[in-house]
Protein backbone atom coordinates (compact mmCIF):
# COMPACT_ATOMS: atom_id res chain seq x y z
CA UNK A 1 0.00 0.00 0.00
CA UNK A 2 2.76 2.74 1.11
CA UNK A 3 5.18 1.31 -1.49
CA UNK A 4 7.93 0.71 0.71
CA UNK A 5 10.06 -1.47 -1.94
CA UNK A 6 10.24 1.45 -4.93
CA UNK A 7 13.56 3.08 -5.30
CA UNK A 8 16.70 1.11 -4.14
CA UNK A 9 16.54 1.21 -0.47
CA UNK A 10 19.72 0.10 1.41
CA UNK A 11 21.80 -0.33 -1.73
CA UNK A 12 21.33 3.47 -2.32
CA UNK A 13 22.89 4.14 1.10
CA UNK A 14 26.09 1.81 0.57
CA UNK A 15 26.82 3.21 -2.75
CA UNK A 16 26.37 6.21 -1.13
CA UNK A 17 29.37 5.49 1.25
CA UNK A 18 31.21 4.27 -0.97
CA UNK A 19 31.23 7.40 -3.46
CA UNK A 20 32.35 9.50 -0.14
CA UNK A 21 35.73 6.94 0.07
CA UNK A 22 36.34 7.17 -3.41
CA UNK A 23 36.40 11.05 -2.72
CA UNK A 24 38.27 11.06 0.03
CA UNK A 25 41.23 8.34 -1.40
CA UNK A 26 41.38 10.58 -4.85
CA UNK A 27 41.92 13.77 -2.08
CA UNK A 28 44.35 11.83 -0.27
CA UNK A 29 46.62 10.85 -3.07
CA UNK A 30 46.62 14.11 -4.55
CA UNK A 31 47.46 15.83 -1.61
CA UNK A 32 50.73 12.76 -0.45
CA UNK A 33 51.69 13.31 -4.33
CA UNK A 34 52.23 17.50 -4.00
CA UNK A 35 53.89 16.71 -0.38
CA UNK A 36 56.19 14.07 -1.91
CA UNK A 37 57.23 16.09 -4.84
CA UNK A 38 57.62 19.34 -2.85
CA UNK A 39 59.70 17.48 -0.28
CA UNK A 40 62.35 16.40 -2.24
CA UNK A 41 62.45 19.85 -3.91
CA UNK A 42 63.40 21.46 -0.59
CA UNK A 43 66.14 19.04 0.28
CA UNK A 44 68.00 18.85 -2.74
CA UNK A 45 67.87 22.48 -2.39
CA UNK A 46 68.98 22.33 1.43
CA UNK A 47 72.12 20.41 0.07
CA UNK A 48 72.89 22.83 -2.90
CA UNK A 49 72.77 25.92 -0.75
CA UNK A 50 75.00 24.29 2.11
CA UNK A 51 77.53 23.35 -0.72
CA UNK A 52 77.53 26.86 -2.19
CA UNK A 53 77.82 28.26 1.51
CA UNK A 54 81.11 25.72 1.66
CA UNK A 55 82.67 27.01 -1.10
CA UNK A 56 82.13 30.74 -0.07
CA UNK A 57 83.73 29.83 3.10
CA UNK A 58 86.69 27.51 1.30
CA UNK A 59 86.96 30.68 -1.21
CA UNK A 60 87.23 33.70 2.03
CA UNK A 61 89.52 31.21 3.75
CA UNK A 62 91.89 31.30 0.69
CA UNK A 63 91.54 35.03 0.32
CA UNK A 64 92.90 34.96 3.96
CA UNK A 65 89.52 36.97 4.68
CA UNK A 66 89.30 34.81 7.75
CA UNK A 67 91.44 32.48 10.25
CA UNK A 68 91.68 28.92 9.82
CA UNK A 69 90.35 28.72 13.53
CA UNK A 70 86.87 30.44 12.45
CA UNK A 71 87.28 28.22 8.61
CA UNK A 72 86.83 25.17 10.99
CA UNK A 73 84.26 26.66 12.91
CA UNK A 74 82.10 27.69 10.29
CA UNK A 75 82.48 24.00 8.08
CA UNK A 76 81.96 22.23 11.04
CA UNK A 77 78.75 24.16 11.58
CA UNK A 78 77.18 23.81 8.21
CA UNK A 79 77.93 20.17 8.70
Amino acid sequence: MWHYHDGMGWWMVIGSVWMIIFWILILFLVFWAIKKLSGNRDSSSDAIEKSDALSIVKGRYARGEISREAFEQIKKDLS
